[in-house]
C-alpha cells in the first residue's frame, strides 16, 4: 500500500501550493481539493494510488506540511488550543489552508477572528454552527459578512425544527448582531407564534443592561398613565414593585408579558423555561436586590397589580430546579410537573396584561 500521493497529485499539488491561496477543502465523496485563491476558486479531482479515506490523510498532511510545517498532519493539541482561544501567536489563516475541518473551527472560535478570515472560513466550512459563532464577534458582525451569515441562519431557522436550544441560541445571535434588517428581524420574532422558542431569545435579549427593544411592542397598558401617577412617590424613590408594575404596562412591557404567556402555555423543553423565568426576572428586576414588595396602597387593584410585579420581578430558574432536578421530562409531562410554578406565573401576567392581548395586532416595528 502506497504512502505516498501518486505522481500526478504531487506535480498538481505543488503547482497549486505555489499560489496565494486563501483557504483549501477537500470533498473525500468525489475526492477533490478545492482552493480559493487571490484570482478565484480552483480543483483539483484526486486520482488515489490507495483506500480513500488513507489518501485523504496523506493530502491532509501534504497541505499541513507546505502550510505549518507541521508534516504529520494537522497538530491534535491545537484543536484544544483554539476551542478555548489560546491561539495568540499563530497565524490562523494558515490553518485555513490544511484543508481539516476541524482547522476551520478552531479559527472561527479565535477571538483574533477578522472579518476577512471569516470569510474565507465560511467558503470553507459554511455551516449553521460556525455562522453561529463567526456572527458573535464585532468586527464580523459589523463587516461585509455580518449580514451573509445572519441571512443564512434567518433562511435556515425552519430547518432547526424541534432543537429548541438551537432555536434560541441562533436566534439570541441574530439580534445580538444586529446584522438583520428590521423586516427580518421582525419575520424571525413572527415566527414565535408558530414555534414559541423563538420569543424567548428576544425576551433575554430585551432584559440585558443595555436592552434590545423588542421588535413589535404593543399599545401601552390604558392604565399606565394612572398607575405612574398614582405611584409617583415610589417610582421616584425607585422601589422595585413599583418600577415592575411600571414597565409591565408600558408597550414593550405589554408585548414582553404576551410573548411570554405564549411562551409558558406549551413550552417544549427544560431550557425553555428556565432561560424564559431567567428572563423574566432579568427584565422585571433589573440591578435590584431587594425584592421584598412595598405596604399595599389602599387600591385592591393596584395592591394585586403590584403584588404582582413584585413576583416578577423575583422569578428565575430556581423555582423549576427541584422539579428539573428530578425529572428529564420534556413536553406536556414537563408541563404537568412544573404547572404550580407556571399556573400561578400565568395568573400574575394575565393581570397585568390588557384583555386579549396576546396574538393581538402589534404595531409596525420602528428602528431605534
Amino acid at each position: 500500500m502506497s504512502d505516498e500521493l501518486s505522481p500526478e497529485d504531487t506535480f498538481r499539488l505543488q503547482v497549486l501550493l505555489a499560489q496565494d491561496l486563501k483557504a483549501v477543502r477537500l470533498d473525500e465523496g468525489t475526492m477533490t481539493l478545492h482552493a480559493l485563491t487571490a484570482g478565484g476558486e480552483a480543483s483539483i479531482p484526486l486520482v488515489p494510488n490507495c483506500r480513500a479515506d488513507r489518501y485523504a490523510r496523506l493530502v491532509r498532511e501534504q497541505l499541513s506540511g507546505h502550510a505549518l510545517g507541521s508534516p504529520g498532519g494537522y497538530p491534535v493539541y491545537l484543536s484544544r488550543w483554539t476551542r478555548h482561544g489560546q491561539m495568540e501567536g499563530l497565524n490562523l489563516g494558515k490553518l485555513l489552508l490544511t484543508g481539516e475541518p476541524e482547522a476551520v473551527v478552531a479559527v472561527v472560535h479565535s477571538p483574533a477572528l477578522t472579518d476577512e478570515l471569516a470569510a474565507y472560513a465560511w467558503w470553507a466550512q459554511p455551516t449553521i454552527e460556525n455562522a453561529r459563532l463567526m456572527l458573535r464577534r464585532e468586527a464580523v458582525a459589523r463587516g461585509r459578512m455580518g449580514p451573509v451569515l445572519a441571512e443564512f441562519l434567518a433562511e435556515h431557522l425552519p430547518f432547526l425544527q424541534d432543537d429548541h436550544l438551537a432555536i434560541m441560541d441562533t436566534v439570541a445571535v441574530l439580534i445580538y448582531s444586529r446584522a438583520l434588517t428590521p423586516a427580518r428581524l421582525e419575520a424571525t420574532w413572527n415566527k414565535g407564534k408558530r414555534s414559541n422558542s423563538h420569543y424567548v431569545a428576544f425576551l433575554e435579549m430585551a432584559a440585558l443592561d443595555e436592552p434590545y427593544p423588542l421588535p413589535s411592542p404593543l399599545p401601552p397598558h390604558p392604565d399606565l398613565e394612572a398607575t405612574q401617577a398614582a405611584l409617583a412617590d415610589r417610582l421616584a424613590r425607585g422601589e422595585p414593585a413599583a418600577r415592575a408594575l411600571a414597565k409591565a404596562l408600558s408597550a414593550e412591557g405589554q408585548a414582553f408579558l404576551a410573548a411570554t404567556a405564549e411562551i409558558l402555555e406549551r413550552p417544549e423543553t427544560q431550557e425553555v423555561v428556565s432561560r424564559t423565568l431567567n428572563a423574566i426576572g432579568r427584565y422585571f428586576g433589573g440591578d435590584s436586590n431587594d425584592r421584598q414588595a412595598p405596604p399595599p396602597p389602599d387600591d385592591e387593584g393596584m395592591a394585586a397589580r403590584l403584588a404582582a410585579a413584585g413576583r416578577l420581578a423575583g422569578m428565575s430558574d430556581a423555582a423549576v430546579k427541584a422539579i428539573f432536578a428530578r425529572s428529564t421530562a420534556i413536553g406536556s409531562l414537563m408541563r404537568r410537573k412544573i404547572e404550580p410554578v407556571t399556573g400561578p406565573l400565568a395568573a400574575d401576567i394575565k393581570l397585568l396584561l390588557a384583555e386579549n392581548r396576546t396574538g393581538a395586532r402589534r404595531r409596525p416595528f420602528k428602528p431605534q
